[in-house]
């Protein structure tokens, strides 16, 4: 198993193709409980651009994208119309006493791991690679996560992130849970 960025059009396909399979729509209840989903279909045109500005992080088996982890630099915040209420919200909060924007940041646009693929530390990896690859130019990893998706609290946690906001979104009925991953703590 590779862990590395996108580099092709192809890597950009996998992850679209890998996005399709674990939409939320497409996964059954009792599997979403157990194994995660994602919520955001992301454009094709809109996730190349992302890529082109600062690449995701992707793990490959052979040529197969089977984990990725989203790179969403704050200029998109305006191109994922699911994703405003948490671009608009960043604005608003703080963090260890200082407000969002005055950090360097960049959000987790979203991420996933193949079945199949689930339990190798995929997810770890991937987060460890984001550290690598973006730590030295940013602070703080930012994203919001589904307080149903109780699998994908755990695994945020366990890499080093942190809730610092909860809100509910009346256009979809969800509570979501904002968490910080501060790169310069240990």
């Amino acid at each position: 198993m590779q862990i590395t960025t996108v580099r092709s059009d192809a890597d950009v396909q996998g992850i679209l193709a890998l996005q399709q399979k674990n939409l939320r729509r497409n996964v059954p209840l009792a599997v979403q409980v157990d194994q995660g989903f994602v919520t955001v279909e992301h454009d094709p045109a809109v996730l190349a651009r992302m890529n082109q500005a600062a690449p995701s992080v992707i793990a490959k088996d052979g040529n197969s994208v089977v984990g990725y982890a989203l790179t969403m630099l704050p200029e998109f915040g305006s191109e994922v119309p699911e994703l405003l209420p948490l671009f608009d919200l960043i604005t608003k909060l703080t963090y260890d006493g200082k407000p969002l924007p005055e950090y360097a940041w960049y959000v987790m646009g979203q991420v996933c791991v193949a079945d199949g693929y689930r339990g190798q530390k995929l997810f770890d990896r991937m987060f460890q690679h984001h550290r690598e690859v973006y730590g030295d130019r940013f602070q703080l990893l930012i994203t919001d996560i589904s307080a149903n998706n109780t699998r994908s609290l755990r695994a945020h946690s366990r890499v080093g992130f942190e809730p610092i906001h909860e809100f509910y979104d009346p256009a979809i009925g969800e509570t979501w849970v904002v968490v910080a991953w501060d790169f310069r703590k240990e």
